[in-house]
């Protein structure tokens, strides 16, 4: 079965974006960092998104420069699979996408039943904190970045539970971000 692992930007005080999903705050970590996320990237054989953050994600990769340093990053993230998750939508856009409309659930389950390579989840806050209420994130992988921003957007104010993480790694950059790698259950 393949696992579900989230990859996302955090403040240590817990917040994933702004009150108006700023991002401004974000600090991207060294050459370390990127490694890990190339080879999240690379372990990966699609890509799961809500609606909002696939209406900035996908023309965001889809318009790079051929001469940006990170553009074989960018393809990467045209040409894998991705599955915009909505209600609203009545069909897909951009490069290799589909949409799952059903229950959030079953999606989640005939996608991890798939063969092939885990699954990564990039965001945005609402789907995110459904697929952690729903237990459904199998791995997580936070970059927490040194800033406090006290007010926000996060993505664990769903749960109604604890949940237990087994601290899988911790990598710190000279950046000030540290990589924490979850596993969940």
């Amino acid at each position: 079965m393949k696992k579900l692992r989230l990859q996302m930007q955090i403040s240590v005080d817990g917040f994933v974006a702004g009150p108006n999903g700023e991002e401004d705050w974000m600090v991207w970590g060294d050459t370390q960092h990127w490694q890990l996320i190339n080879d999240l990237a690379n372990s990966s054989d699609t890509i799961l998104i809500g609606r909002k953050m696939a209406e900035a994600f996908i023309p965001h990769f889809e318009n790079f420069e051929e001469e940006n340093p990170k553009i074989e990053f960018a393809q990467k993230m045209v040409n894998t699979p991705k599955v915009i998750f909505s209600k609203t939508l009545d069909a897909p856009f951009g490069k290799n996408t589909t949409l799952a409309k059903g229950d959030l659930t079953d999606e989640i389950s005939r996608l991890k039943n798939h063969t092939g390579k885990d699954i990564l989840v990039y965001g945005g806050v609402s789907f995110v904190s459904s697929l952690l209420a729903g237990g459904h994130i199998d791995e997580m992988y936070l970059l927490v970045n040194p800033i406090l921003i006290a007010k926000g957007m996060r993505i664990f104010d769903l749960l109604e539970n604890r949940q237990n993480l087994t601290l899988v790694s911790a990598t710190p950059s000279y950046t000030g971000v540290t990589a924490m790698h979850y596993r969940l259950g």
